[in-house]
């Protein structure tokens, strides 16, 4: 059973930084793509970042220059660094495993002054 568990949200003023991560298991790790979406009440979900099996990353427009994604297969985690918040970027941040397509519960991240 693939789980994926986030961590790592939080409250943040405008300009601050926080670091996701996103614990696997029950999955093989390193042939997986892995993304990070996030969600706001009353809007779709939507795509913020994929990590592929070999390293490739791939960003949305809106985050591309403040967020890098990175996973360690040792660990079978992956992150997302968040820099240069914006009130915007206040959703929840979840986890998803592309080949299994698995989902994790959420991190709340909240970027307010």
């Amino acid at each position: 059973q693939v789980q994926l568990v986030e961590s790592g949200g939080g409250a943040v003023q405008p300009g601050g930084s926080l670091r996701l991560s996103c614990a696997a298991s029950g999955v093989i790790f390193s042939a997986n793509s892995m993304g990070w979406y996030r969600r706001v009440p009353g809007k779709q979900r939507e795509w913020v970042a994929t990590v592929t099996g070999a390293g490739g990353t791939y960003y949305a427009d809106s985050v591309k220059g403040r967020f890098a994604i990175s996973r360690d297969s040792a660990t079978s985690t992956v992150y997302l660094q968040m820099n240069s918040l914006k009130h915007e970027y206040t959703a929840v941040y979840l986890c998803h495993g592309l080949g299994t397509n698995s989902w994790g519960q959420g991190t709340q991240v909240t970027v307010s002054s």
